[in-house]
């Protein structure tokens, strides 16, 4: 009877110890928390949609590796480009990557991390538009998206070379437009131009006008992710984990 009792003792006693040491090991993979990402998913190859609706892209995995590696769960939400700035600064999303630049006027809202991608920027027209450089822009209606760094170039060129502006919400409108001749050309991020182009049959030229900022993680003015974000983001970098990103969504030069 005795024996009986010590050995369930003991066993009472292991299941304890084999809990405690399951709880432990449970703890250190907890996440941390989450971080809500803002967005603007009609930005290809750097954040769209999948026909099932999932959030793909460059920007996309670059985001979940760098809440992997802090250990926060991601949740992203989809918004206009122009509202994202507004979001940071009513801290409704803890950051923002929709292939933003970092330009002196955001920065004056908005804290950046780390560059981690340049592009630059191009006009898209028709196969068949005779519109082929900046001088040839007089008097043409020019499409650009809302709160994004062509429409500042633009405004800046306008004067210089005559030509309207059209204002627009989302990259795939202003295609649209174009397509269907309510806008003569589109200013846009090269890379996002290039594939519209190609899926499209589109034609294009370079701006050689400017050298815009990289891309960068935007966030709230002082927030305290920024320099833990900046730390993995660097590390992504050294080890060529953003270039293979890059590859895989073609966003290196040929």
């Amino acid at each position: 009877m005795i024996k009986k009792v010590m050995l369930a003792a003991l066993s009472m006693f292991l299941l304890g110890v084999l809990a405690a040491c399951g709880t432990s090991g449970d703890s250190s993979e907890e996440s941390n928390g989450t971080i809500v990402m803002g967005t603007s998913a009609d930005f290809p190859p750097f954040e769209s949609f999948t026909p099932e609706g999932e959030y793909e892209g460059f920007d996309i995995d670059l985001a979940h590796k760098v809440a992997e590696e802090l250990n926060y769960d991601l949740e992203i939400e989809d918004m206009s480009f122009d509202g994202l700035i507004g979001s940071l600064q009513a801290e409704r999303v803890d950051m923002v990557m929709a292939g933003m630049s970092a330009t002196d006027d955001r920065k004056e809202n908005v804290d950046f991390s780390v560059e981690y991608h340049h592009s630059g920027e191009m006009f898209v027209t028709q196969k068949d538009s005779e519109v082929t450089s900046l001088e040839d822009l007089e008097g043409q209606t020019l499409g650009v998206q809302l709160g994004t760094i062509q429409e500042e170039g633009a405004k800046e060129l306008q004067d210089e070379y005559g030509f309207e502006i059209k204002e627009m919400d989302e990259a795939t409108t202003l295609i649209q437009e174009l397509k269907t001749g309510r806008v003569d050309v589109g200013y846009m991020d090269k890379t996002v131009a290039e594939g519209y182009i190609e899926e499209q049959d589109l034609a294009g030229f370079d701006d050689p006008t400017t050298s815009s900022p990289g891309m960068a993680i935007a966030f709230p003015k002082g927030s305290d992710l920024v320099e833990d974000v900046n730390e993995v983001l660097e590390q992504l970098i050294e080890d060529g984990t953003v270039e293979e990103l890059e590859e895989k969504w073609e966003l290196t030069e040929e």
